[in-house]
């Protein structure tokens, strides 16, 4: 076991050796997935995704990364909520343009999943856009507007998506899963909120936080994983999707609010061992020699990249302002849900290794005009910058 261990933990330093630098060569996800793919089924195989304990670790990935993404959707900010109507309609405009292009692919390609199609051309990634935006130090209107687009299509895209994959026969039980991971979210919402105002359990919250903080406890770590575990316990049993689950818990954290301290300790947990070795591990577990042979396939990842572009471009011509083609470009970033659909379509036998393999290859070539966008976007801020010769410059036409 722990030999196995060891390999997943040096395949997934890959992927930050291929993105450090000036210029990375690739973004961190790609390289775990790479280095998956590498010791995995398309490559030596030395890895056994199916082995103990790598499902239960594989699983845990998936629900923290959904956790990262979640944690990001802070519906307390206020220039969210001011940039939420056009957020809003540039979902609905794209929706509806990725609802007819998912169609038409599935139909050019004789593939029956035109509604999955459909749902993954309207997300957009967190994962990707967010890092992007911090690591550029991006701002102004065109970026919150961006901020309250990912919001939504994240938040919309993450309840339907799973739902594109369960059998009719499983459908109710698995909306009423959602419906009660979402109640019971909105729950543990409440109950903190009043245990907050009450003085007596607000007292002794603020102590035993106190102690936790002198003594290394890490007590608020504790209870937000409890949280995410509580969740994703609910999916498990109802038929409902960690996807949901993860999600939801980060959005809870969120809105009660995280203090430094806790942002680091998660995203050590996070992004130092679990959210790596889930790529690793999904990189493990697809098969990309049947994509390669596969004509079929390769078309549907290139099909799906040049439709996500075109949806997320049109998109932001009607509800954008400022920066209207490097907003829809950044936008039409795909990583985090066709990793997420890929995962669960192999592991309810609802998608073959090469179509779920075809999912990651069309969302890593989204990878491309993200990038591009982003530098654009970068390039244009200092030019603002520079001309008017003051800090925190808005990104204008």
């Amino acid at each position: 076991m722990f030999g196995q261990l060891v390999m997943v933990v040096i395949a997934a330093l890959l992927g930050p050796a291929l993105a450090a630098g000036r210029r990375p060569l690739l973004p961190v996800l790609v390289g775990e997935l790479a280095a998956g793919a590498l010791i995995g089924r398309t490559g030596f195989r030395i890895l056994d995704p199916a082995a103990a304990p790598m499902p239960a670790l594989y699983a845990i990935g998936f629900a923290m990364l959904m956790l990262s993404v979640g944690t990001q959707v802070d519906l307390s900010s206020a220039q969210l909520r001011q940039s939420l109507s056009r957020g809003g309609l540039a979902l609905l405009v794209s929706l509806a343009a990725s609802l007819l292009v998912g169609q038409a692919i599935s139909l050019t390609l004789g593939i029956d999943h035109a509604l999955l199609f459909g749902i993954l051309l309207a997300g957009i990634s967190a994962a990707v856009v967010f890092p992007c935006i911090e690591e550029r130090a991006l701002s102004g209107s065109a970026i919150a507007f961006l901020t309250a687009w990912v919001v939504l299509a994240d938040g919309f895209t993450v309840l339907l998506m799973p739902l594109t994959l369960i059998g009719p026969g499983h459908l109710l039980l698995a909306l009423a899963g959602d419906a009660l991971i979402i109640a019971a979210g909105a729950g543990i919402l409440w109950l903190s909120h009043r245990a907050i105002r009450h003085e007596a359990v607000s007292s002794a919250l603020r102590e035993g936080f106190r102690q936790s903080r002198q003594r290394g406890w890490a007590l608020q770590l504790r209870l937000s994983i409890l949280i995410l575990l509580v969740l994703a316990a609910i999916a498990e049993g109802t038929g409902a999707s960690v996807l949901v689950a993860g999600f939801v818990a980060g959005v809870v954290l969120a809105q009660l609010g995280q203090p430094e301290r806790l942002v680091v300790q998660l995203s050590g947990v996070a992004n130092g061992f679990f959210v790596p070795a889930f790529f690793v591990l999904l990189g493990a577990t697809l098969d990309l020699r049947q994509l390669v042979t596969d004509p079929v396939a390769i078309a549907l990842g290139v099909l799906l990249a040049v439709g996500s572009v075109t949806v997320h471009l049109l998109g932001a011509a009607v509800a954008g302002q400022d920066r209207r083609f490097t907003i829809g470009l950044l936008a039409s970033a795909q990583l985090g849900l066709p990793a997420a659909a890929a995962a669960l379509g192999l592991s309810s036998h609802a998608l073959s290794p090469a179509l779920a393999a075809a999912l990651v290859f069309g969302g890593c070539l989204t990878l491309i005009p993200t990038s591009v966008a982003s530098a654009l976007l970068a390039r244009g801020q200092a030019s603002t910058h520079m001309g008017t010769g003051k800090p925190g410059p808005k990104l204008v036409d």
